[in-house]
């Protein structure tokens, strides 16, 4: 495992912008998996740990695209249909393997190996035909409706490259360039726990001032979704050594610890103290909303990340920051979520030199755009908020406001949440 540098999170004095903390993850954090080999039906969503050549031309060969009838252009009469005598078949799998002299034709069927020497189809829909003969229309172009050796893929080339998560298409594409197996990261492996005497798991009854844990879980669901090995340490109470010898514990065998709350500076934030006594944590000061307070460090060799307790903020932090952490733990590339532009249906104001994320919804469109409205409740304990909107709007550190009609850039769940 990679050990994180004792800088590695460090902020300068002042607050930190977004784009430079997604910058010092790109700089800093390291991968520390290590990779495997596993068969195409384990690979979606895995992160790809060595580049994938085609073994050879995809398609193999030049093949049929449609239903119809193979010849050669050059025995075409100029400006007049052509009439050839049909000598045989081809079908998917079964190739007409015999010469074919001059002024004939074969059946051929999508698919199917192109006969030796020719090099066009007419679609039987546009041909005139019985059991002997077809007669050809004017104006087809050499080479039509046939599909070339290696026009998808070329023998050797990198189809796939390492560091991206297989998607199904992808999965599709390797084994079309002839492969079974594929190298891949190892999954992550996450612990997370949740602290507060006040914290207690779903569906036990609540004791007055206990709420239910929901941040853990809705953790979980998320690293679920990056494909990470969740070890779920479940709900520690607010005790310095409980939470230290949990710490330690998690230290051995994970690539990760995330936690959420607990990192602040009150009396029962123990948290902060277990970490510093392990090994390092900062404070990122980042001029962001919601999501502060933000905290990343290591203990011992294992980096930490704790991320804020409001259930907002949870959802946001992760979505923006620890998402990309995790990517490049993981061994993945830096790319970054899309965003797509839409039109403001609501107005409001915000302070200068902070980025924020609005909660909204997609609602029809204005002119060329989608139009996005504010969900109306937007305080960081509010959860349904995350259920009931689409994505979130971000708003850059150099804007102050918004009004109705302004294009603003909108992040759709459906780039961070998986």
């Amino acid at each position: 495992m990679a050990q994180l540098g004792n800088d590695c999170f460090a902020p300068g004095q002042n607050l930190m912008t977004t784009a430079d903390a997604l910058a010092l993850i790109d700089r800093q954090v390291q991968p520390v998996t290590t990779a495997e080999r596993v068969p195409l039906t384990a690979a979606r969503g895995r992160i790809l740990a060595a580049d994938v050549q085609a073994q050879g031309n995809v398609p193999p060969y030049d093949n049929a695209a449609v239903d119809g009838y193979a010849y050669r252009h050059a025995d075409l009469k100029p400006g007049a249909k052509t009439t050839f005598p049909v000598i045989g078949r081809a079908a998917a799998g079964h190739p007409w393997k015999d010469p074919v002299e001059r002024g004939q034709a074969v059946r051929i069927f999508t698919g199917a190996v192109m006969p030796p020497d020719l090099d066009t189809i007419a679609m039987q829909e546009d041909c005139t035909a019985d059991e002997n003969a077809v007669t050809i229309p004017t104006g087809l172009a050499k080479g039509a409706n046939c599909r070339r050796a290696g026009e998808d893929l070329v023998a050797d080339s990198r189809v796939l490259t390492a560091g991206q998560v297989l998607r199904p298409q992808d999965v599709g594409l390797a084994a079309a360039a002839g492969l079974s197996r594929v190298t891949v990261q190892a999954p992550l492996r996450v612990t997370v726990f949740s602290t507060g005497d006040e914290v207690r798991d779903a569906g036990v009854p609540l004791p007055p001032g206990a709420i239910h844990d929901s941040n853990r879980y809705g953790l979980m669901a998320l690293l679920d979704g990056m494909g990470c090995r969740v070890r779920d340490l479940g709900i520690l109470s607010d005790d310095l050594e409980t939470v230290t010898g949990a710490l330690k514990d998690a230290a051995t065998s994970s690539d990760l610890i995330l936690t959420s709350g607990g990192v602040s500076v009150g009396d029962e934030d123990h948290i902060r103290r277990a970490v510093e006594a392990l090994g390092q944590l900062h404070f990122w000061r980042l001029a962001i909303r919601p999501g502060r307070p933000l905290a990343l460090g290591h203990v011992r060799n294992t980096a930490f990340a704790g991320i804020p307790g409001n259930p907002v903020a949870v959802m946001v932090t992760f979505m923006v920051f620890v998402r990309p952490i995790i990517r490049r733990l993981a061994g993945a590339g830096a790319q970054r979520p899309q965003r797509y532009p839409v039109s403001a249906a609501f107005s409001c104001r915000k302070k200068v030199g902070r980025r924020e994320w609005i909660r909204a919804k997609l609602q029809g469109t204005s002119g060329d755009f989608p139009t996005a409205s504010r969900f109306e409740r937007d305080g960081a304990g509010i959860l349904t908020s995350m259920v009931e909107s689409d994505g979130l709007i971000e708003l850059s550190e150099e804007v102050a406001q918004v009004t109705p009609g302004d294009i603003v850039p909108f992040l759709p769940y459906s780039e961070v949440l998986t």
